[in-house]
């Protein structure tokens, strides 16, 4: 018979605590969009940071979506129906001083997605990371722009 001590129990997400924008300081992120690709990590080594920052202040629970809307409000090309962001973090490793990349999803302007609702803090955004968003605008026959691994 087996006891609860011996009893493999599933990890379970907790649900995220809502934040109260109105009583919660926001915070500052560093945005970098460049056209249909990431930027390259080496922009980002001692100390340096690509040219093409966006800073908006949000919160941790921001959405993957909120933050399309607010780069689309800034930028008219990416405003496009079927354009695609692919969000990455960028974050310090630990234990080298080199800093690394880790792709977090993928929204469409005009189309609902997967990872539309996925916040910050579901995929382990922490202050003082990067996000780096390729903005691919749709091609002239339709569809998505080649690439692997899209959620479309």
């Amino acid at each position: 018979m087996a006891t609860v001590e011996s009893m493999v129990v599933e990890d379970q997400k907790e649900p995220e605590k809502p934040i109260d924008r109105e009583k919660t300081c926001p915070l500052l992120l560093r945005v970098f969009c460049s056209s249909g690709r990431h930027n390259p990590l080496s922009e980002f080594a001692r100390g340096q940071t690509p040219s093409n920052e966006l800073q908006i202040y949000t919160w941790m629970d921001a959405t993957l979506k909120e933050l399309t809307s607010l780069v689309k409000e800034v930028n008219p090309d990416a405003r496009r129906k079927g354009t695609f962001f692919d969000f990455a973090i960028v974050y310090p490793d630990p234990r080298t001083p080199v800093y690394r990349m880790r792709e977090i999803g993928t929204t469409c302007a005009g189309h609902r997605g997967q990872d539309d609702g996925q916040s910050l803090t579901s995929k382990r955004f922490q202050i003082g990371d990067y996000l780096d968003i390729a903005v691919t605008p749709p091609r002239g026959g339709g569809g998505p722009p080649p690439r692997r691994n899209r959620p479309y």
